[in-house]
This record gives structure tokens, C-alpha cells and sequence, in this order.
């Protein structure tokens, strides 16, 4: 089997990937905070560590995945400035931080299933760890930490080369870490948070170092070992979590560990989303969400093969016309497999090479860092290699392929990808209605009638596709 080689951001260069436990991977994922729903550029991330999940699988190795739901200590700086981002919204709400956590966790839950994305081994929930965010803390204090009126905050020079994932005495990445009055370090970060004096938090818990709450870097820390052990294998989040977030992470597991010891050995970043509208930022009222592309008339999955169609660590511009795109070639791809017989009494002779050559360089694609790009170039090939003497071995090819791409092409139908946009006057039943009525009338060549049904059709949004080369019958205006 062609090797596995996965870009390491730690080291910034390509490597084999060698599980710590023969014949496992153990993956963990910078999960939301859940005081906002997510944006289709949070989701990225997710698509991406599935992929990469997906292709631990698809080699063989026994995959136990964690994703974290951060509900408590996350900042609106991810440097530990400013509000906790719970707070703040459960006060902007008039609601009990609880209920906050819940709906949002609730709104990812159904984002990570519209794409879907797996589920992992485990969702660990930040304050179900908080005693055991004291214990670590606690562990690492004497050593590594310091107490101020605001809470404990951890000693950056009392590990070797901090920062080194962010490049950050090369690439500046120190530079915009607010300061704190009494650190020692501009990039020391806080490990527990004091509830300040004559103020109540709705989550706030005892400590050693007072009444508070953990810090956000901690918890990934704790979750990570707890379900994971130290080291790991694999960790990854967005591009923003390697410069500030991530080098904290490796701090606390050196102080924890001794050494050089990163708690993952291989730290993977997948990159942004762009979208020049600004509809991105979740301050922008109607910003992109996975339930906006819905109510537009798109299927989730075609925002899915748009992340695929880049290469993770490339920066992917989002467009309408990029996801119309991406939705065409969705469609393309289902219609070309469901075109493919099903012949039950298909004998495939042994020395047939059952469609080896493309799968080998499926896997070449997929095994060098996850190149999907090229990976969806064969998928695409393959399916249209039409006339095969064995349809039913391309059908299972076909399908293999699809356990990395995760379509779900398996159970997926046309009726599936016929999104009906929010702003439509009229439903997909009375559509097929219309068509069918419409269908008989030109065949009975009353083609005013069949004008007629058209022209209604037309003024409810929907259009007749006719001369369709895709053959979808019709579509609703978005």
C-alpha cells in the first residue's frame, strides 16, 4: 500500500505517518464554542479532519477521533482579552448560558450531519473536565505558573522554544498578544481565571487560585489526555488556532510531559475561507452558514465537493457561482453513477484487474497529504467510464473511493439534491404535478395548455429545464 505522508505544521514539512499504537490513530479536533452558529468557513475545518478521518479508515487503522465543545473560557481574544464569549452572548440573549451551549451545540450537530461528517468517537464537553482542568493545573503550578489579582497564568520561558508552531520570533506571531497588567511575558496565557471581585459568573467553579473559570488553552490539554493519552497522533484546527492557541497547547503538555513534548506528533492546520462580502463575520447579521446555502436551494453536499475540489492547506474563495458550480458537478457525478446497471449474475474472472489501476492512484492522491483535488479527478474518471463488461466491480470502485469523499453516493438520490430554496411559493409535490400534466399535453401536442403550465410554473419561481442536458426536469429560482 502506497505510504500515508501528512504535511506536519510543527516541523513544516511533509512526513510518514506512523501511529504511536501500531494499527491506531488517534486524532483530535479543535471543536466550536458554542455561542454562535457556525459560519460555512468554521465547517471547513470539520470537512477536513473527516477527510482526514475518512482516510485513516480507508487505510486500515483503527480510528478513535475526539472533537471538543467548548461551553466555558473562551475569550472574544483568543489571547485572553476581553469577554467570555458565553457570557456575553447568554447576557446579549437574556438566557442561561446552558441554554446557549445546548441550541448552539444542537446547530453544529445539524451542520456536521447535512455534510456529512462522521461522528467522532467522542464530542468531549469542556465542563464536564473542569475537575480535572484543576488537577492538571495543578501539576503544572509550581513549576511553570504564577498567580495575579486575575487569575494563574503560565510561564512561557519555562518551556523550551515556545511558539515554535507559529514561527512566532520569525513570523511575528507575538505581535498581537494583548497585554495583561503583571504578566511576566506578553505570551504568557492565563491557565484559571478569577472571577473578579463584586461579579458572578453563571459558570464559575473553586480553585486553588480562587473562584473562576479554566482557561481556553487549558482545556484541549485535558480533554486530549484524558481520551487520547500522551502523546497522540494527530491534531488539527484551523490556521488561526497555529499561532496563538495551538503553541499554548504544546506548552502546557511540555510542562505536563517534560521535554519536547508536543502531545500530538503531528499538528495539521487546514486553511480559510474566503469570501469577499464580509458575510463570513458572524457580527454581519446574515452571515454564510450552512443553513443559509439550504435556504438558497443548495445541497449541503455541493458546499462539501466545493472544499474538496482545494487542497486543505490552500486558501478557498467561496462565490455563489463556485457552489452553483460545485452543485452541477454533484449532479453530474450522481446521475453517472446511477446510470451504471446492476447485473446480479456478474462474474468477475480473477486475473480481471477490477479497476485496481484507478484505485492505486486513488490512493497515490489521497495518501500524499490529502490531495482531493486529484483524488475527485480520478472519482470523475472513473465514473465516466461508461460500457464496462463488469459494471458492478465499478460500482464497488466507485464506492470505495466515496468512503474517503464521504457523498454517500451508496444511498444518495436525485430527489435528495432537489433543495427547496426558503423564498419558494410552491412545493415539490405540486411541481411533479405541474411537469406531469405539462408532459401529457405535449404528447397529446396541446401545446398552449402545455405554455400555460410553463408560464404559471415560471411565476412561482420555478424553472423548466426542458433542453436540461443533465436531465434534472427543473429548478427553483434562488
Amino acid at each position: 500500500m502506497t505510504e500515508l505522508r501528512l504535511f506536519n505544521s510543527l516541523t513544516r514539512q511533509l512526513e510518514p505517518f506512523v501511529p504511536v499504537h501500531p494499527g491506531e490513530a488517534r486524532v483530535y479536533t479543535c471543536g466550536p464554542t458554542v455561542y454562535n452558529y457556525p459560519h460555512i468557513g468554521n465547517m471547513r475545518a470539520y470537512v477536513f479532519a473527516d477527510t482526514l478521518g475518512r482516510t485513516l479508515s480507508f487505510a486500515g487503522y483503527k480510528l478513535t477521533h475526539v472533537i471538543n465543545i467548548t461551553d466555558v473560557g473562551h475569550l472574544t481574544d483568543d489571547a485572553d482579552a476581553g469577554e467570555d464569549k458565553m457570557e456575553k452572548m447568554a447576557a446579549e440573549k437574556a438566557q442561561s448560558i446552558w441554554d446557549i451551549a445546548k441550541h448552539y451545540t444542537e446547530a453544529y450537530w445539524a451542520d456536521v450531519r447535512a455534510l456529512n461528517i462522521r461522528q467522532p468517537a467522542h464530542w468531549s464537553i469542556a465542563t464536564d473536565y473542569v475537575p480535572a482542568m484543576i488537577d492538571f493545573a495543578k501539576s503544572i503550578a509550581d513549576k511553570h505558573c504564577y498567580e495575579l489579582d486575575s487569575g494563574l497564568y503560565f510561564d512561557t520561558s519555562t518551556v523550551a522554544n515556545y511558539g515554535a508552531l507559529a514561527r512566532a520570533k520569525t513570523e511575528e506571531g507575538e505581535g498581537r498578544i494583548e497585554e495583561v497588567e503583571g504578566k511576566r511575558h506578553a505570551a504568557d496565557f492565563a491557565i484559571w481565571r478569577k472571577t473578579p471581585p463584586g461579579e458572578t459568573r453563571q459558570m464559575e467553579w473553586d480553585s486553588p487560585w480562587g473562584r473562576g473559570a479554566p482557561g481556553w488553552h487549558l482545556e484541549c490539554s485535558v480533554m486530549s489526555e484524558a481520551l487520547l493519552g500522551l502523546p497522540f497522533d494527530i491534531h488539527t484546527g484551523g490556521i488561526d488556532h497555529r499561532e496563538i492557541h495551538h503553541p499554548n497547547e504544546i506548552a502546557q503538555n511540555q510542562a505536563r510531559c517534560g521535554g519536547d513534548h508536543s502531545g500530538a506528533k503531528i499538528w495539521m492546520h487546514n486553511n480559510f475561507l474566503i469570501e469577499r462580502s464580509g458575510k463570513m463575520s458572524k457580527s454581519s447579521g446574515e452571515f454564510l452558514r450552512v443553513q443559509l446555502l439550504i435556504d438558497k436551494g443548495f445541497h449541503p453536499l455541493a458546499y462539501r465537493l466545493m472544499c474538496l475540489q482545494a487542497h486543505y492547506r490552500s486558501e478557498l474563495e467561496f462565490s455563489w457561482e463556485g457552489l452553483q458550480s460545485a452543485f452541477v458537478r454533484l449532479k453530474r457525478m450522481l446521475m453517472a453513477f446511477e446510470k451504471l446497471p446492476k447485473d446480479e449474475a456478474e462474474e468477475v474472472p480473477a486475473d480481471y484487474p477490477n479497476f485496481s489501476s484507478a484505485l492505486k492512484a486513488f490512493n497515490e492522491a489521497i495518501f500524499e497529504d490529502l490531495n482531493t483535488a486529484q483524488a475527485l479527478v480520478i472519482f470523475d474518471t472513473l465514473l465516466a467510464g461508461s460500457g464496462s463488461k463488469y459494471p458492478n466491480a465499478q460500482r464497488s470502485a466507485i464506492l470505495e473511493m466515496d468512503q474517503v469523499l464521504g457523498f454517500g453516493f451508496e444511498s444518495l438520490t436525485r430527489k435528495d439534491l432537489r433543495v427547496r430554496p426558503k423564498s419558494a411559493q410552491i412545493t415539490e409535490e405540486e411541481i411533479e404535478t405541474a411537469l406531469q400534466t405539462r408532459k401529457e399535453a405535449r404528447a397529446a401536442k396541446d401545446f398552449a395548455k402545455s405554455d400555460a403550465i410553463r408560464d404559471e410554473l415560471i411565476a412561482k419561481g420555478v424553472e423548466v429545464m426542458d433542453g436540461d442536458a443533465l436531465g434534472w426536469d427543473w429548478k427553483l429560482d434562488i
